[in-house]
C-alpha cells in the first residue's frame, strides 16, 4: 500500500499532499519545520506515541513528494494542507504539535479550527517574524541558491545548542554537515521565503485549545522571547523552557519526545 495523498484546491491550482499515518487512538497531527518532512522531523515521536494515537504527519509544500501549483507559500496555505491530511485520514478532532515554521502552521490550524483541535504543543514557535529573523532567512535563501553545502554548515552552528556543539569532534562536524547537505531539497527556498514573513497575529487570539509552548533556551534561529510572546497571546498557555537549541528534535530526540508528550498528556 502506497503513502496516502490528498488533493485539495488551493490558490493557483491543485495541491497533492502526501502524509504519513500510523497508530490507533485519538488523533494527533504533526507539522514539520522548514526543510524537514513528516518522517525526518517526527519519527522518534511517532514511534513513542503510535500505540495510543492515530498519528498524521503531512509533508507540506516544499518538502517530500507533495506538489502544488507553485508560487509563494503562506501559513494559511500550509494550514489548509495539514487540515486536509487530517480529514483525509479520517480525523475529526485531533491534538496538534508543530516545530518552528510548523509551530506557526499548527497555531494557525488551532486558530482556524478551534472546534477540531483538542490540544496544542508548539516548539520554537513565533507570532511574527522580526527583522533579525528576516535577515537570517534572507541569508539562508541566498546560501541555499548558491552553495547548499555552506548553508548546511551554517545551519549546524546555529541550530544546535552549545552543549551539543562543544561535545562534537572535527569528524562529527563534517559528518553532520554532510548529513544536512544530503537532506536539503532545493524547494526548501519557498519555505525559507515564508520564514521571512510569518505573521499569525490574527489567528493566535482565536486559539481555545489547551496549549503548551516549548522554548529552547539556546535557540539562535527563533530566540526564546518569541516563544514568550506566543505563550502570552494564547489564553492559559503553559510555558516550558528546556536546555537546547532550535534543532532540539534532532540534537536530543529523547528530551524532545518527553517534553512534547508531557504537553500532550497535560493538555487532555
Amino acid at each position: 500500500m502506497g503513502v496516502p495523498v490528498v488533493e485539495i484546491e488551493q490558490a493557483g491550482g491543485v495541491s497533492a499532499v502526501e502524509y504519513l499515518v500510523e497508530g490507533e487512538g485519538p488523533g494527533l497531527l504533526l507539522v514539520h519545520g522548514t526543510g524537514a518532512t513528516g518522517e525526518i522531523n517526527w519519527r522518534p515521536l511517532i514511534d513513542a506515541v503510535r500505540d495510543r494515537y492515530t498519528v498524521v504527519a503531512p509533508d507540506l509544500s516544499g518538502s517530500g513528494a507533495t506538489t502544488d501549483a507553485g508560487g509563494p507559500l503562506t501559513v494559511e496555505m500550509l494550514a489548509e494542507q495539514a487540515e486536509a491530511a487530517a480529514a483525509h485520514a479520517g480525523l475529526t478532532t485531533y491534538a496538534v504539535v508543530g516545530h518552528s515554521l510548523g509551530a506557526a502552521v499548527a497555531a494557525a490550524v488551532a486558530g482556524r479550527r478551534p472546534e477540531a483541535v483538542t490540544s496544542l504543543v508548539l516548539h520554537a514557535g513565533l507570532v511574527k517574524t522580526d527583522p533579525q529573523m528576516a535577515f537570517m532567512a534572507d541569508l539562508w535563501g541566498r546560501l541555499m541558491r548558491t552553495d547548499p553545502e555552506l548553508f548546511a554548515r551554517l545551519l549546524q552552528l546555529t541550530a544546535m545548542g552549545p552543549g551539543t556543539l562543544r561535545a562534537r569532534t572535527a569528524e562529527d562536524f563534517e559528518a553532520a554537515a554532510a548529513g544536512f547537505t544530503a537532506m536539503l531539497d532545493p524547494r526548501v527556498v519557498r519555505q525559507i521565503e515564508l520564514d521571512a514573513r510569518v505573521d499569525i497575529g490574527g489567528l493566535v487570539d482565536r486559539i481555545t485549545a489547551p496549549t503548551t509552548v516549548i522554548a529552547s533556551t539556546h535557540d539562535q534561529i527563533v530566540p526564546e522571547h518569541h516563544q514568550r510572546e506566543l505563550a502570552a497571546r494564547i489564553p492559559g498557555a503553559r510555558y516550558v523552557a528546556v536546555d537546547g537549541g532550535h534543532g532540539l528534535p534532532f540534537e536530543d530526540p529523547k528530551l524532545f519526545v518527553d517534553v512534547v508528550v508531557e504537553g500532550l498528556e497535560g493538555g487532555r
